[in-house]
C-alpha cells in the first residue's frame, strides 16, 4: 500500500469548523477526534460538470478504511475545485471522501480510483494515478463538543427508539416545515420552476439569530438559514425535516442536479453550500431528516425502479452527506399510491429502493418511510412491509390528532409481531390544511399538546416534528419564520426534557390497563416506574391489583414546564382514587415504586 500523506497530490485535514485532524510535524502522525468527519481530497482528471466524461458517473473513488479486521468502504464524489461553495466552480480536479470514524485507535486506508463508463455503479474501469495509494491516522477521544452527535456518536434504531453509539438514547423534537427548506435564495442554482408558485426563502426573520463566527459563503451569504437553525437549537429542538428533490411536487424549487431535467449530473457548488448548512446543524445537535422525494415525483427516476438514475441520486447524497452522525434517510413523503395520487411506487419498488439505500450507505444510517394519513391508504402499503428488515421505521403522517396514540401503538405492535420492530415518529399531523397553527392562531396549542405531543410519546414513539399546514400563517411552503411557533417549541422541549431526565423511556411500554380512565395514558416499566398522562387533569384512578404498593410521586405541568407541589409519597392497594394538584388542563404524574 503506497503511503502518500505528504505528497502534493493529497490534500488532508479539511474537517468540521475549526476542529481538524492534527499533523504532528515531529512524528508525522495524523490524529482525529472520534465522530468528527475526516475529509480527504484527491487530485484526478480535470473535468467539468458538463464534460463528455461525466465526473459523477465515469470516475469512481472509493476509500476503504480499516481498523484491525474491520473494513468500511466509503464512496467519494467530484468536488470541482475543492472550494465550490465559495467559487461556484463547475470544473476542477478534486475528488473528495468524508469519513466519520467510530472507534478509537489506529486506522489505515487504501484508495480505489478508477475511470470507466458508469464506474461509480459498476465498480469497473481502468486505474487512475492514485489507485492503490493509502495512509494512516489515529482516532482519539473527543475532548470538546456540545453536539450530541459528536459527543455520543451516530444515531441508529434500537427497538422502538433511536440510540447513539455510546448507548445514550435520542428522542427527537423539531420542525417538519417548511418542507422546501432548501429553496433558499443564497444557494447556487436555486429557483422556482413554476412562476405561479413562488416559495423561495430568504429567512430574513432569522438574520438576527446569526452569530459572529457562524459559517457563510460567498462574502456573507447563508446568514438567514444559519440563523434559523441557531434559533431552532436555542429552543431545544434537535431535528429538521427537508426535501432534497421536489421536481413535480408542491414547491418545485429544490433539486441537487445541474438543472431539473438532467438526472445524472449534480451541482457541485450548491451541494457544497448545502453541506455547510448541514454541518452547522450537526454542530448544534440537530438531526438531518433527508426526505428524498414527494408523492408526486416518486416515479420520476427510472419510473419508480431502482435503476441507474435512482442509484446515482442516492449514491451522491450518501457520498456527500452520510458521514453526518445525526442522519435520517426518508425514502419518500406519502410514499405509495393513494386516491389523490394513484400512480405510485409498488411494494416491489419500495423494497428495491430500501435495499439500494442500505447497500449504498456504508454507515447504515436510520432509514424510514413516510406514510399516508388515512388507514385506507396507509394499511395496504404498510402491511406487506411489516417483516421487511431494510426499512427501520415509519415517519408517521396522521390526519386526525385524536388518532395519534392508537396509530402509533398499532404499528408498533404490528411490526413487533411481524418480527421486525419499527421505530415510529410523529412527523406530520393533520388535517392537511391546518397542522400546527401559529402561536397567533392557537396561543395555547392545547389540541396538539394533549392529542399529539404527549400521546405520541406515551405510545412509545421516538419523537415529533411539527408540520405547519397548507393554509396557516407561515405554512409548509411559504414559512420562513420559526418564531411563529415559539410557544409550541417550548411545549415540545418541556416534554422531551422530562422524558430524558426522569424516566427510562426506552424500557417502558404503554400499559393503559394500570390506569382506570379514558382521560389519559400510562407508560410503564413494570414494578418500577409508571408515567401517567391525564389530558384533562383531575383525580388519578388506578388499579394496583392485590399487592400493596408505595410510590414516590412527581407532578409536572406540561403546559408550563413546571414541577408542581403535591404529596411526595402515597400507598395503596386494589382500585384506588387519589386527588391531584389542580392544573389549567393536562397533568403528568410520575410514580416510582419503592421497594
Amino acid at each position: 500500500m503506497k503511503n502518500f500523506f505528504f505528497k502534493a497530490n493529497l490534500l488532508v485535514a479539511i474537517l468540521f469548523l475549526s476542529l481538524s485532524c492534527i499533523n504532528n510535524s515531529i512524528t508525522e502522525k495524523i490524529v482525529c477526534p472520534i465522530w468528527y468527519p475526516y475529509t480527504l481530497d484527491f487530485e484526478g482528471p480535470e473535468l467539468s460538470e458538463k464534460d463528455n466524461t461525466n465526473p459523477f458517473t465515469d470516475i469512481s473513488l472509493t476509500v476503504t478504511f480499516q481498523k484491525g479486521d474491520r473494513k468500511i468502504s466509503i464512496p467519494g464524489f467530484f468536488a470541482a475545485d475543492g472550494n465550490a461553495s465559495e467559487t461556484s466552480a463547475e470544473k476542477g480536479k478534486i475528488w473528495r471522501v468524508h469519513f466519520t470514524p467510530d472507534e478509537l485507535g489506529d486506522w489505515t486506508y487504501e484508495v480505489v480510483f478508477i475511470q470507466g463508463k458508469d464506474a461509480v455503479l459498476t465498480k469497473q474501469g481502468k486505474p487512475l494515478d492514485l489507485d492503490g495509494a493509502g495512509g494512516s491516522f489515529t482516532v482519539i477521544k473527543n475532548q470538546n463538543s456540545n453536539s450530541s452527535f459528536y459527543k455520543h456518536g451516530r444515531v441508529r434504531p434500537n427497538g422502538t427508539q433511536l440510540q447513539h453509539t455510546d448507548g445514550t438514547y435520542f428522542l427527537k423534537g423539531g420542525a417538519d416545515s417548511p418542507e422546501n427548506l432548501l429553496a433558499f435564495v443564497d444557494f447556487d442554482g436555486t429557483y422556482s420552476m413554476d412562476s405561479t408558485k413562488q416559495f423561495m426563502k430568504t429567512f430574513e426573520p432569522h438574520l438576527q439569530d446569526w452569530k459572529t463566527g457562524n459559517p457563510t459563503w460567498k462574502n456573507g451569504k447563508g446568514k438567514g438559514l444559519i440563523g434559523a437553525l441557531n434559533y431552532l437549537a436555542s429552543k431545544g429542538m434537535n431535528s429538521v425535516y427537508f426535501l432534497t428533490m421536489n421536481i413535480q411536487g408542491d414547491g418545485r424549487d429544490v433539486w441537487p442536479y445541474l438543472d431539473p431535467s438532467t438526472f445524472d449530473r449534480f451541482d457541485c457548488s450548491k451541494l457544497d453550500q448545502w453541506d455547510k448548512v448541514f454541518t452547522h446543524a450537526q454542530s448544534l445537535g440537530i438531526m438531518l431528516h433527508f426526505v428524498t422525494q414527494e408523492t408526486e415525483n416518486e416515479l420520476l427516476l427510472d419510473n419508480g425502479d431502482s435503476g441507474r438514475l435512482r442509484k446515482l441520486y442516492y449514491r451522491e447524497l450518501i457520498a456527500r452527506f452520510a458521514h453526518h452522525p445525526g442522519t435520517t434517510w426518508n425514502l419518500g413523503e406519502e410514499n405509495g399510491p393513494a386516491n389523490f395520487s394513484p400512480e405510485g411506487q409498488t411494494e416491489r419498488q419500495q423494497r428495491d429502493m430500501a435495499k439500494a439505500f442500505k447497500e449504498l450507505d456504508p454507515y447504515d444510517n436510520y432509514l424510514a418511510l413516510h406514510t399516508h394519513s388515512f388507514d385506507e391508504a396507509r394499511d395496504p402499503i404498510l402491511e406487506p412491509l411489516l417483516s421487511f428488515k431494510s426499512i427501520d421505521g415509519l415517519s408517521m403522517q396522521i390526519n386526525l390528532p385524536h388518532d395519534v396514540y392508537n396509530q402509533i401503538t398499532k404499528w408498533s405492535r404490528k411490526s413487533k409481531e411481524g418480527g421486525h420492530q419499527w421505530v415510529l415518529s410523529m412527523d406530520e399531523i393533520g388535517e392537511w390544511h391546518t397542522g400546527v397553527k401559529s402561536d397567533k392562531g392557537s396561543p395555547d396549542h392545547d389540541t396538539i399538546r394533549t392529542e399529539v405531543l404527549w400521546p405520541s410519546l406515551m405510545a412509545g414513539g421516538a419523537g415529533v416534528e411539527w408540520y405547519f399546514g397548507y393554509r396557516t400563517d407561515h405554512n409548509d411552503l411559504n414559512g420562513q419564520d420559526w418564531r411563529s411557533r415559539d410557544i409550541m417549541w417550548d411545549q415540545t422541549r418541556y416534554a422531551i426534557e422530562f422524558f430524558q431526565k426522569e424516566i427510562p423511556f426506552w424500557d417502558m411500554k404503554p400499559t393503559d390497563g394500570f390506569l382506570i380512565s379514558e382521560n389519559g395514558h400510562c407508560l410503564a416499566k413494570e414494578n418500577e416506574s409508571y408515567l401517567i398522562y391525564l389530558k384533562k387533569g383531575g383525580d388519578l384512578n388506578l388499579d394496583l391489583g392485590e399487592k400493596t404498593r408505595t410510590f414516590e410521586m412527581t407532578y409536572f405541568d406540561p403546559f408550563t414546564g413546571n414541577y408542581l407541589d403535591g404529596e411526595k409519597e402515597r400507598k395503596g392497594t386494589g382500585k384506588i382514587s387519589w386527588t391531584n394538584p389542580e392544573v389549567r388542563k393536562d397533568l403528568v404524574i410520575l410514580l416510582q415504586e419503592k421497594r
